[in-house]
């Protein structure tokens, strides 16, 4: 069931889907970014190109296209792709919560394993994974082949975003992240540090590169945070999150 919610302001509204708030969305100021998870990806961009800078984006998952309004606003012509599967989602949304025009925004319905593999080599400097299905990220975004197709999309000094939702012991992204390490030369892991600590499930975000990501860029950002979080290097995520399989031969579905 999808619901489009008036909820924290004149031009502020919530997107839910099958009863979970997929998306906050805020008309009047598309930098307000209210979840916690989605700020720390916003900061992650921050972190890859400054203000006003164009980038070349794919988001994969769509919902409310939170954060593809938040690069059209802060990088004026960025070139977005939006991989969203749900044509009824993306049509309803669009309707009530219209992009601006030229807003350099291009959805298509297709999941996010076919449309990476249907883009050209260095296509993005940037892929942002924010795709959920039943509440988990799809199992075929999460195997290694797939993983080295964004690998090939990406740009060199392009960024792979991923938010991944798991708690204590952490074996999903125990996994994943020794899938990233098989294709990735560089990974850091931020979250709160309730998560990390075990006490609850959340949100991590893993940013990974072929190059090293902007580890100092992040921790400062983080520091300065109205919600604080921990950022991981690359040994702190070995520590945390090491021992993990691959995930190989995972059929593609719709996503």
């Amino acid at each position: 069931m999808l619901e489009i919610l008036a909820e924290g302001g004149p031009e502020s509204y919530v997107v839910r889907v099958g009863g979970r708030d997929q998306s906050f969305v805020d008309l009047a100021d598309p930098t307000r970014l209210v979840f916690d998870y989605v700020r720390r990806i916003g900061d992650v961009l921050d972190a890859v190109a400054p203000d006003g800078v164009p980038i070349r984006v794919v988001h994969v998952g769509g919902a409310g296209l939170t954060l593809p309004r938040y690069v059209a606003t802060t990088r004026p012509t960025s070139a977005q792709v939006v991989l969203e599967p749900d044509e009824a989602l993306t049509e309803r949304v669009r309707e009530v919560l219209p992009l601006p025009r030229r807003s350099g925004i291009k959805v298509r319905a297709t999941d996010g394993a076919r449309g990476i593999a249907a883009l050209r080599d260095d296509f993005a400097d940037v892929v942002v994974v924010d795709a959920f299905r039943d509440g988990e990220v799809p199992s075929e975004l999460l195997d290694v082949a797939h993983l080295a197709d964004v690998a090939r999309v990406l740009a060199p000094g392009g960024c792979y975003l991923l938010n991944l939702a798991d708690a204590a012991p952490f074996t999903l992204a125990r996994d994943t992240v020794a899938g990233l390490r098989e294709v990735f030369g560089s990974l850091v892991v931020s979250a709160e540090p309730a998560t990390l600590k075990g006490r609850r499930a959340g949100n991590l975000l893993i940013t990974a590169g072929r190059d090293a990501v902007p580890l100092a860029a992040l921790r400062r950002r983080a520091a300065s945070s109205p919600a604080p979080y921990q950022v991981l290097d690359d040994r702190g995520v070995s520590d945390r999150f090491g021992g993990g399989r691959p995930r190989r031969g995972i059929t593609t579905a719709t996503s």
